[in-house]
């Protein structure tokens, strides 16, 4: 018996139906739900914030923590 490929399904961002991750619009289901979600980046309803400061991973201060201050 053969196996069936499953397509994966998602939602769509903007009105949350089915999506095939196969369709002609992924990850949206209509070209209207993409100029909805286009218009929200332009308009500034998205923004992507600022990371976080790891003290691990920020090297931002590691050339003043290594020079010899003068005493």
């Amino acid at each position: 018996m053969a196996k069936k490929k499953r397509s994966r399904r998602f939602r769509c961002p903007t009105c949350k139906k089915l999506v095939l991750a196969n369709g002609p619009e992924f990850p949206f289901c209509s070209e209207r739900c993409r100029t909805i979600d286009l218009g929200k980046w332009a308009t500034g309803g998205y923004v992507i914030s600022t990371p976080l400061n790891d003290p691990e991973s920020d090297d931002s201060s590691y050339a003043d923590s290594h020079v010899k201050k003068p005493n």
